[in-house]
């Protein structure tokens, strides 16, 4: 018996998986069409229409890892049936483009060669309005409830996070996080502060 439910939990596993791969490929055509019928700008406006910051045919934006020749789509939101197929935005941070520490979340089965990522490799969100290039500056290990990673600070960052060890799949008891600065376009200065 414990055979047979061991069994059913493989199988509705990799089902869960190939549902979620499919969806992936249908979201990152649906996405690339968009970008296809409007272009846009190879520099981004520092100044972003509101509008351009919500989710279309459930795509907020998109990830790409020149170095691991990795994409796809990110829908919004953290939980299960949005990470079952691929990365999600955490709503409580901004958007690509905005001030703050934008969040991304995946389930290890898609990030699982981001551990191979250095400080100094490439991160790009492809947004509606424009792509912004992120480079990385460092990572870490934490506790699933550590919520200190992304904390919202000055400047324009991204804060990748999956769960860890990479390979463990949904037995992973930690979180690996990934730290970027904005590259792409400048960010603008922040102005000193007085202390």
């Amino acid at each position: 018996m414990a055979l047979l439910a061991g069994i059913g939990l493989i199988l509705s596993t990799l089902l869960s998986l190939y549902r979620g791969y499919s969806e992936q490929s249908h979201l990152v055509t649906t996405f690339r069409q968009q970008l296809a019928a409007n272009p846009p700008p190879a520099v981004p406006d520092p100044v972003v229409k509101p509008n351009l910051m919500n989710p279309v045919d459930g795509v907020d934006f998109a990830i790409r890892v020149p170095r691991l020749g990795y994409s796809a789509a990110v829908k919004e939101g953290t939980d299960l049936n949005v990470l079952y197929g691929g990365p999600g935005h955490y709503p409580s941070t901004p958007w690509p483009g905005q001030p703050g520490n934008v969040g991304v979340a995946a389930h290890n089965v898609y990030w699982i060669h981001f551990a191979d990522l250095v400080p100094g490799d490439e991160v790009d969100l492809e947004t509606r309005y424009g792509t912004f290039k992120y480079r990385l500056t460092g990572t870490r290990i934490v506790n699933p409830d550590d919520r200190t990673v992304l904390v919202q600070e000055p400047g324009r960052k991204m804060t990748l996070t999956t769960c860890w060890p990479l390979w463990a799949g949904s037995f992973a008891t930690q979180r690996y996080v990934l730290f970027t600065e904005q590259m792409f376009p400048e960010p603008p200065q922040q102005a000193p502060t007085n202390r």
